[in-house]
C-alpha cells in the first residue's frame, strides 16, 4: 500500500504468473468436461494454447516492449478477442476474465484503458449470460442488462483508481516541492546565520567606536574644560602676582573649577546627567553655567528663554547644556576682545533651539574650516548634536562676534514604568 511503486510490485505476478495459471485450470476443467468431445476438446485446448503462446509472446518474453502503447492495446484486443470466443464456446472460461481485467488496468494508459475494461467486461458478461436467450427482445434486454451491470462498476473503479494516482502525483510533487523548500530555507537560515554574526561583529566594533567617541566627548565636555580653566586662572594668577587680591581670586577659581571638573568626571564615569540638570530644568542649568562662567571671566553672560518650556529627553538635555559649555569655553579661549555673551533658549513647537553669541573679534574663514583647526570641542559639539537628529550652525563675522546655534527636535520624553 506505498502508492504506484507498491501496487506494480503487488500486481506484477498477476500479470505475468496468474493468465497461465487461469489458462492452466481451465484447461483442466475443459478436459473434465469434454474428454468425451475429442474435437470440440482440441479446438478449446488449441484456443488455450494461443492465447498462451500470445501471451508469451507478447508481453512475457518482451519486458521492452510494456513501455510502448500501441503494441500492448493489441496485445490485450487480441487477448480478449480469444477470451471472447471461449467464452461463447464454454462458459467457464468467464474464469478467464479477471486476467484481462488485470492487463486493462495494470498496461493501458488512462483514459484508453476504459475501452479495454468495457471489452473484458463483455467477455464476463457473456459469460454470465450463457443461459439467456438472445434470440427474444427480452433476452436481449436482459443481456444488456447484464453488460451494463459488469461495464459500469469496474469502469467507475478505474475512474476512482486514475482519481487515487493523481492525487498520490499531487501529493508527491507536494512533497517533493516542500522538501526542496526545506532545503533551500536551511541554506537561507545557514546563511543568515553567517551574516547574522558578521553584522553582530560589525554592530559591536561600531558600538564600541561610539562609546569611544562618547567618552572622548564627556572628557572634553568635563576634564578637558575644566583644566583649560584652571589653566588659564593659574596663569592669570602667574600674572597678578603683585596684586594679592587678584591672585587669590584667580586661585579661588582655579580651585573651583578643579572641584567641578573632579565632580562632573565622577558622574561621567557613573553616566549619570551633569550636576546642573541633577537640580533643575535645562534653562535654569545652562542659568547657572552661564553665571558660573560669566563670575570667573568677568564677562557679563545674559541667558533669555523664550517659548513654553518644557521636559525633553535626558540626552537632549545633556548635548545642548554641552553646546552651551564649549561655546562659552570657545569664547573664554578665542574671543579675547569680547564683552558680553547672550544665550537664547527658545522653546518652539517642534524644535527646541540654543543660540550663544558674544561680541568677540570672529572670524571671516569657512566654519569647517574652525571645526577642522579648533580642536574636538566644536566636532563633539556637532556629534552630539546631529546624533539626535539635530542641526548644529556656526557663524562669524571679523569684528561682529560668532554665533552658534544648536537645534534639535522637541520630542517628549519617553515614559519609564
Amino acid at each position: 500500500m506505498a502508492g504506484p511503486a507498491g501496487w506494480e510490485q503487488r500486481f506484477r505476478p498477476m500479470v505475468t504468473v496468474v493468465p497461465y495459471v487461469l489458462l492452466a485450470v481451465m484447461a483442466a476443467l475443459t478436459i473434465a468436461f469434454k474428454h468425451d468431445q475429442p474435437g470440440s476438446l482440441a479446438v478449446d485446448l488449441a484456443l488455450c494454447a494461443a492465447a498462451a503462446v500470445w501471451s508469451l509472446a507478447l508481453f512475457t518474453l518482451r519486458p521492452a516492449w510494456r513501455d510502448r502503447t500501441g503494441m500492448m492495446g493489441v496485445f490485450l484486443a487480441g487477448l480478449i478477442l480469444f477470451g471472447l470466443v471461449m467464452v461463447l464456446r464454454n462458459p467457464w472460461f468467464g474464469l478467464y476474465t479477471p486476467a484481462l481485467y488485470f492487463y486493462a488496468y495494470r498496461i493501458i494508459d488512462w483514459p484508453r484503458e476504459l475501452y479495454f475494461i468495457a471489452g473484458a467486461a463483455v467477455v464476463a458478461g457473456t459469460a454470465q449470460s450463457a443461459g439467456v436467450d438472445t434470440g427474444s427482445w427480452v433476452g436481449r434486454l436482459e443481456y444488456l442488462g447484464i453488460l451494463g451491470v459488469n461495464i459500469a462498476p469496474m469502469c467507475l473503479l478505474a475512474w476512482m483508481g486514475e482519481i487515487g494516482a493523481r492525487y498520490y502525483a499531487s501529493r508527491e510533487a507536494a512533497l517533493r516541492e516542500a522538501r526542496e523548500a526545506n532545503a533551500r530555507l536551511a541554506a537561507a537560515l545557514a546563511e543568515n546565520a553567517a551574516l547574522q554574526e558578521r553584522l553582530i561583529e560589525q554592530a559591536r566594533a561600531a558600538g564600541v567606536l561610539d562609546e569611544r567617541a562618547r567618552m572622548a566627548r564627556e572628557i572634553h565636555d568635563t576634564l578637558a574644560q575644566s583644566l583649560t580653566g584652571i589653566v588659564t586662572q593659574l596663569q592669570a594668577a602667574e600674572h597678578a602676582a603683585d596684586d594679592p587680591a587678584a591672585w587669590r581670586r584667580h586661585h579661588t577659581a582655579a580651585t573651583s573649577l578643579a572641584r567641578d571638573g573632579l565632580t562632573e568626571a565622577r558622574r561621567s564615569v557613573n553616566e549619570l546627567r551633569p550636576e546642573p540638570l541633577e537640580t533643575g530644568r535645562l534653562a535654569d542649568a545652562i542659568t547657572e553655567v552661564a553665571a558660573r562662567w560669566s563670575a570667573r571671566h568677568s564677562i557679563p553672560a545674559q541667558v533669555t528663554v523664550t517659548g513654553e518650556t518644557r521636559t525633553m529627553r535626558p540626552e537632549a538635555e545633556v548635548a545642548l547644556l554641552r553646546v552651551a559649555q564649549e561655546a562659552l569655553a570657545n569664547v573664554a579661549k578665542h574671543a579675547d576682545t569680547a564683552t558680553r555673551v547672550g544665550l537664547t533658549l527658545s522653546y518652539m513647537d517642534r524644535q527646541v533651539a540654543l543660540d550663544v553669541r558674544d561680541d568677540g573679534r570672529g572670524f571671516d574663514y569657512p566654519a569647517a574650516q574652525v571645526e577642522r583647526g579648533g580642536g574636538f570641542g566644536l566636532v563633539a559639539m556637532r556629534q552630539r548634536i546631529e546624533a539626535l537628529s539635530g542641526t548644529l550652525q556656526i557663524e562669524s563675522e571679523v569684528g561682529g562676534g560668532t554665533g552658534i546655534s544648536a537645534c534639535l527636535p522637541a520630542e517628549a520624553p519617553e515614559v519609564r514604568s
